[in-house]
């Protein structure tokens, strides 16, 4: 069976352009919303692809009324996959996965997105590792001041309990005994 979605980005837009276009293709059924494309949650597309079956295909007017980047196309394309059902667009024919040209396009989207993602970690990670080597520190800074855990070394130390220091210094024990243990690795005092 064939299903269509629809999408247009605000109420002033108009729906019956696409619905027409998805009825011409064939369309039995057609789900359709107005939602920007950026949003998450989508009603209708959720509907439509929780109850597409094996064989069916999902068909859309153009790419962009059904995903808001390649990554989310993939996706999409994927939960499709996994029920043994298809994607058509009719403005993209090349974009078609219920044909072999379609699903190697499709694969070749999906290799370049993997590429690129890849891509990014790596350059996160060596401007992370960069930005350790000058001294930036990631996370959240520390609760407590290098005087505050002093002070906390010394109380316990002094025989002061650990919930009774934190209480001084006015902050939840876990956050001291971790403060203590950071101070004793630094020192090499374990």
């Amino acid at each position: 069976m064939l299903l269509g979605y629809a999408r247009v980005s605000t109420n002033d837009q108009d729906l019956a352009l696409q619905r027409r276009a998805l009825r011409e293709a064939g369309c039995r059924r057609v789900y359709a919303e107005k939602v920007s494309g950026a949003r998450r949650d989508r009603p209708e597309l959720e509907r439509l692809l929780d109850q597409v079956r094996e064989e069916d295909v999902v068909v859309v007017t153009r790419l962009d009324r059904l995903a808001r980047s390649t990554r989310d196309l993939l996706n999409i394309a994927e939960r499709l996959r996994d029920v043994d059902a298809g994607l058509r667009s009719l403005a993209e024919p090349w974009a078609d996965t219920t044909s072999p040209a379609g699903r190697m396009v499709l694969t070749v989207f999906a290799g370049i997105a993997e590429f690129e993602r890849a891509l990014i970690l790596s350059r996160t990670s060596a401007g992370r590792e960069a930005a350790k080597q000058r001294g930036v520190r990631f996370g959240r800074p520390p609760s407590l001041t290098p005087d505050q855990v002093a002070l906390g070394r010394r109380l316990v130390d002094e025989g002061t309990s650990v919930r009774a220091a934190a209480r001084v210094l006015r902050c939840h024990h876990a956050t001291l005994y971790r403060a203590l243990g950071a101070a004793a690795d630094v020192t090499g005092s374990g």
